[in-house]
């Protein structure tokens, strides 16, 4: 993990592999032109006064996710400067927006994988403006190297691993912030925490499915609870049988790697509420019978990144220390076709006791979910969210970048938007329409796992909310664009695994914790 530290060193004086600087776009009668963003001012001193000019020539704009590498003068004491792109200037008395700060730091620090310290000399207004920019800089340095560097398992010193891919930066230096400020000091551990098991989830998503199945992810999850003091149980197959968790056994199945329901609590001695995260854990999910399309298997690894995001939360909320209990439940299963695998046609025996035909085995999520929704709900917590890759037809509905929210409570849904929106994840809210519902009902069973194909993300909302305890608070993230990104990295979003969804889950139990639940 890339080391963070509040710098007292001025821009000129700093030693380090490089100086980052922002840049934006100008308005109104500087339209067009190339805008300094407060905290390069030692940085064009150096250049004579120049630096705008000099970037100008170079093509640079200030749009978002733009850096600009160029040789530092005379005057300072590192050998690079990286200016980096803000987006448009703020309207007069506004301070940059914290989500362009953090895309900003992302965008540099990638671009500096390779070298040991940079300085960040990014406008800074206020401790969450630190705040941002160091969360920025730490998710954006990220690399999964675990499996690069041939026999060698240790990565040689300098600048690449073994198989020559460059390091990620190792320290982050931020300028222009206050070391023995309570907020500030605050800002940059509360950024580590969070950017650390964010990383760990966007690891766990990474890992190739023969390393990450039920068993292994327990593992992980049991050793993390070790470490942080947080409660965790493992249901096994025995266990599962014997509690008649009737989803989870079905979907796991077909496998030779059994199911597991793994349960992490966080308590807070002072804590008044208790909130609820559910998160779909299928390590490699084939379709089972129901088999997927050639080139749609390459990347159904990361369709455990609902129960990533939970457990990376639960943690994050432990390490923080937030006065509110906090329970995770990670539904763990690889769906495969075998001899023994569930059938189209079949017949499931849920946890609640509802039986559910299943039409197609592809639509497995929802399954090992309703019987995590109905365990959670009997510890009747103030709140649940459920997190998961769900559906297709979410991607479809709002791309690849945009995460959607369904509720049985339209405050509550309300809230979580905000909240989404408030950290940098972009989301929208979703309807339950109940004509959908009608779609799944079944000759055989109480209800099928399929309905109507048009609106299949709200149809398998609505087949949740079935196994939801009467008078819970409820919502349903479905990250199915989100969570893994198979294009170029951006801004702090790499590709492959990104973490979605777990800022918008620790700030919803800080604001729990706060009493500010909606």
């Amino acid at each position: 993990m890339t080391a963070l530290t509040l710098s007292t060193a001025g821009a000129a004086t700093l030693r380090a592999d490089a100086l980052v600087v922002g840049v934006a776009k100008g308005s109104g009668s500087k339209a067009g032109s190339l805008v300094l963003a407060p905290g390069s001012e030692a940085v064009d001193k150096a250049f004579d006064g120049k630096l705008a000019t000099v970037l100008e020539a170079l093509g640079a704009a200030g749009a978002e996710g733009e850096a600009t590498k160029l040789p530092a003068p005379a005057g300072l004491k590192v050998p690079v400067v990286v200016a980096v792109g803000l987006g448009s200037v703020p309207q007069k008395d506004e301070a940059y927006g914290t989500e362009a700060l953090r895309r900003a730091a992302g965008s540099a620090a990638r671009a500096l994988a390779g070298s040991k310290k940079a300085g960040f000399a990014l406008p800074v207004a206020s401790a969450e403006d630190a705040e941002a920019i160091a969360e920025g800089a730490l998710l954006g340095a990220y690399a999964f190297t675990a499996y690069q560097g041939g026999e060698d398992k240790v990565a040689p010193k300098g600048k690449k691993n073994g198989n020559g891919v460059k390091l990620p930066l190792g320290e982050v230096a931020l300028l222009g912030t206050k070391p023995r400020d309570k907020a500030f000091k605050a800002a940059a551990e509360r950024a580590v925490a969070l950017a650390e098991e964010i990383n760990r989830a966007r690891d766990l998503i990474n890992t190739p499915p023969n390393d990450l199945y039920p068993e292994s992810f327990a593992a992980v999850a049991t050793a993390a609870g070790k470490e942080h003091g947080i409660k965790v149980q493992v249901l096994d197959e025995k266990a599962l049988v014997k509690g008649g968790f009737g989803g989870l056994l079905g979907v796991g199945q077909g496998s030779t790697h059994g199911p597991r329901l793994v349960k992490l609590a966080y308590t807070h001695p002072k804590a008044e509420k208790t909130l609820a995260l559910v998160g779909k854990g299928i390590t490699y999910d084939s379709g089972g019978i129901s088999l997927k399309p050639a080139g749609h298997n390459e990347t159904m690894k990361c369709d455990m990144s609902g129960a990533a995001a939970v457990f990376a939360a639960v943690v994050a909320a432990a390490r923080l220390g937030l006065q509110v209990n906090v329970t995770g439940w990670l539904a763990l299963a690889e769906n495969m076709p075998s001899g023994n695998a569930t059938r189209p046609g079949d017949v499931l025996r849920m946890y609640s006791g509802k039986t559910v035909e299943v039409l197609n085995t592809d639509a497995e999520g929802r399954l090992v979910l309703a019987d995590a929704l109905t365990r959670a709900s009997e510890e009747n917590p103030d709140a649940i969210v459920d997190v998961a890759t769900l559906t297709g037809a979410m991607v479809l509905a709002l791309g690849n970048r945009t995460f959607g929210i369904m509720a049985n409570d339209d405050a509550f849904r309300t809230s979580i938007h905000e909240i989404a929106e408030e950290v940098g994840e972009a989301s929208w809210p979703m309807p339950l329409p109940a004509d959908l519902r009608k779609g799944m009902d079944s000759p055989t069973a109480d209800i099928a796992n399929m309905g109507e194909r048009m609106g299949g993300g709200l149809v398998a909302g609505l087949f949740l909310q079935e196994f939801v305890g009467e008078g819970i608070a409820w919502a349903h993230l479905d990250i199915a664009g989100p969570a893994f990104h198979e294009g170029a990295p951006y801004g702090y979003t790499p590709k492959g695994g990104t973490g979605s969804a777990v800022r918008t889950l620790v700030r919803l139990a800080e604001r729990t914790a706060a009493g500010d639940l909606g």
